[in-house]
């Protein structure tokens, strides 16, 4: 399948691109391409203009404010997953940039890129030919959702690695638009919509990220996927703790791969001010597994990724509770 015929810009300034996507309403930007260029060839995504991002300077900084951690949209994953201090205070986020994909996607592939990845299905990438043989699906020309029938909602997954790592660490992120730029929580940043799945403008772009510096928390991510590298998530776990003495003083999980956007555990707050025992470790159980309502998207079995979510959400939690004594 080659690439069709498109127009090629090169804006050097974040303020242009903006402008150069509001003047093509056909248009689509590009960092790494990991994503989108083999999605443009199965003839998934059309684009007759599409925006190269990959010379504007301003995208590609990390830089420890005296309150934050800023990280622009166009930083390499590889770049990300190999910074001694992000490792060191963020080892979430340099594990979940580390654990996408291949080396050579990670050289190539953004983090504004992997934040605003395309959800997936097994009925939906696929081939022109395989998906006008079933009669495509509603996410694509077609009529109704093939993984729940009766469903008029799409429940395409969102499987980026970095998302939940930066949900778990109380992230923000910046977004530029034609009216200037605006701040919103990383967990607004998604809609559960397998199809608009992103609450971010057409004319918009996301610039940057700006983590919170909090002492004495320990991180960490974890996926489980059908190979070693290169696969996506089957189920994907964040865990930010934060220990004091015998009791938990915060706690945040976040899931990746088993929903339409990435999203936090809810109904942990109870657990803080008590020991991380058998109880608070059934509780944290039951919690993921209600957040973790996996559909058929992948060819790997359902209760599979159900089940498998809550597990690693436990694996780690110990883990990091272990450590941080």
């Amino acid at each position: 399948m080659s690439m069709p015929d498109f127009q090629l810009l090169r804006p050097t300034t974040a303020a242009d691109a903006v402008a150069m996507r509001a003047a093509n309403a056909a248009s689509r930007y590009v960092a790494g391409g990991t994503d989108l260029l083999p999605n443009i060839r199965r003839g998934l995504v059309e684009a007759s203009v599409i925006i190269d991002l990959g010379n504007i300077a301003e995208l590609t900084h990390i830089e420890f404010g005296s309150d934050a951690l800023h990280i622009g949209a166009g930083t390499r994953l590889a770049t990300i997953a190999g910074d001694a201090a992000i490792r060191s205070r963020f080892a979430a986020l340099a594990q979940a940039a580390e654990a996408v994909a291949g080396p050579t996607h990670r050289a190539a592939a953004t983090l504004g890129g992997n934040l605003c990845l395309d959800t997936r299905c097994v009925y939906y990438n696929q081939s022109e030919f395989w998906r006008e043989s079933n009669d495509y699906c509603m996410k694509l020309k077609g009529e109704g959702c093939r993984v729940a029938k009766k469903s008029k909602r799409c429940y395409a997954a969102f499987s980026g690695d970095v998302a939940p790592a930066l949900i778990a660490l109380d992230a923000e992120i910046e977004i530029l638009g034609p009216n200037g730029s605006r701040r919103i929580a990383i967990a607004d940043f998604y809609r559960d919509d397998g199809m608009a799945w992103l609450t971010l403008a057409p004319d918009e772009l996301l610039t940057g990220v700006h983590i919170p510096l909090c002492d004495g928390w320990t991180t960490a991510y974890e996926k489980v996927r059908v190979r070693g590298a290169i696969d996506f998530p089957l189920a994907g776990i964040a865990v930010a703790l934060k220990r004091k003495g015998d009791t938990l003083e915060e706690l945040r999980i976040a899931c990746t791969g088993v929903s339409s956007r990435p999203l936090a555990v809810e109904g942990l707050d109870e657990l803080k001010g008590k020991p991380l025992d058998a109880a608070a470790l059934a509780i944290i159980v039951a919690q993921t597994e209600i957040a973790a309502g996996a559909m058929r998207t992948t060819l790997v079995e359902v209760l599979y990724r159900r089940g498998v979510a809550p597990v690693l959400a436990r694996r780690i939690t110990e883990r990091l509770w272990n450590a941080a004594a």
